[in-house]
């Protein structure tokens, strides 16, 4: 197993190399001059002049690409043309908010989609199966933008003052302000510097609530992200769902699941056990492949409910020509890709051992 997953990390570093030249070649292709989106009516042709030279732009391309080569490596990955900030920052601060958007839509995802799909399939052409399937087929086809706005209309406005109340923007409560996990701990002392990863989990409200052990937190940032998560999610859900009925249909015709049957086991163990592991096979490359429908939904998801997030920024980065921010915020975008496929190539060789020796 560890040979498998050394190969698969081999494999994954001409792939990020790729993606470092694609993103650079992709983000000067953006059409517009990067000082006039920046600056404005205050961009004077001597302004751009000492814009352009400030941030290396004057150079020609090959030489700006060994420079981001070079710093790329280094761990840094340049300063925003837009906030005058290090790109790392930014991410630092913005990141957390759609990884934590993203893990909550796809937990929703997963905890819904495929005992709906299993549970079809067992109940093949059953009313369950015919009404699981045609809400499958609803919530693929409405647009993520739609549904934040009608949830968002649901639960703030027409279910204001109710139980069923939900928050509509933010990702706390206004006022807020949570003590981090590493000052609770006691690791930094108050105006101290902490490091980079440190701020970043911290700034995972849910995570920083659970390690800071305060419930009153942790109810908070859920009802935010009720929501949102639905929203992002509810693609994913309904294609998990499709695919974990087919699949489970195609093994539960099987032999060797009809020989656990005539050999007297109980219903729950064939399909659980000898059904269901196999069957799972092409629901974890859905699974994974759906980690990019959640990332593209967070774009709009973050706009609808007021979130700054990767997606907002990245949008707002590419209409102002913030090249360096577009092509940080790209890589780490990517290499979070080729990570959950990482993972999912993995989990293909724990469940599948046969795959190892391919």
């Amino acid at each position: 197993m560890l040979k498998f997953v050394i190969r698969r990390l081999t494999f994954s570093i001409p792939v990020l190399i790729g993606i470092l030249l694609m993103t650079f070649i992709l983000a000067r292709a953006i059409p517009g001059d990067p000082c006039l989106a920046v600056l404005g009516e205050r961009a004077t042709e001597e302004i751009c002049e000492t814009f352009f030279r400030r941030n290396g732009l004057d150079q020609p391309l090959p030489a700006q690409l060994l420079i981001y080569m070079r710093n790329f490596l280094g761990g840094d990955l340049g300063d925003s043309l837009r906030f005058h900030r290090p790109v790392m920052e930014l991410l630092v601060d913005r990141l957390p908010t759609t990884v934590e958007l993203g893990f909550f839509a796809l937990l929703f995802a997963i905890s819904v989609g495929v005992p709906v799909g299993v549970l079809s399939a067992y109940r093949h052409k059953s009313a369950l199966d015919v009404g699981a399937m045609i809400g499958a087929n609803i919530g693929v086809s409405m647009p993520v933008f739609w549904l934040g706005l009608m949830l968002a209309y649901l639960f703030a406005v027409l279910l204001k003052d109710t139980p069923f109340a939900l928050p509509p923007s933010g990702r706390l409560t206004p006022g807020a302000n949570p003590e981090p996990f590493y000052l609770v701990a006691g690791w930094y002392a108050e105006g101290e510097e902490p490091l980079g990863i440190l701020r970043f989990f911290s700034r995972i409200h849910t995570l920083n609530a659970i390690l800071t052990l305060n419930g009153e937190l942790l109810i908070d940032a859920l009802r935010h992200l009720i929501l949102p998560a639905v929203a992002v999610g509810t693609i994913p859900l309904a294609i998990i769902a499709r695919m974990s009925r087919s699949s489970v249909l195609e093994v539960l015709n099987q032999d060797y699941v009809r020989t656990a049957r005539a050999k007297g086991l109980r219903e729950r163990v064939v399909v659980g056990k000898h059904a269901l592991k196999n069957a799972m096979l092409p629901v974890i490359t859905v699974i994974g492949l759906n980690f990019g429908l959640v990332i593209s939904g967070a774009v709009l998801t973050e706009t609808i409910f007021s979130l700054t997030g990767v997606g907002r920024t990245l949008v707002d980065s590419i209409t102002s020509r913030d090249y360096t921010l577009v092509q940080g915020f790209t890589v780490v975008i990517a290499a979070g890709f080729v990570i959950i496929n990482m993972v999912v190539d993995i989990l293909y060789g724990y469940l599948d051992p046969r795959i190892r020796f391919n």
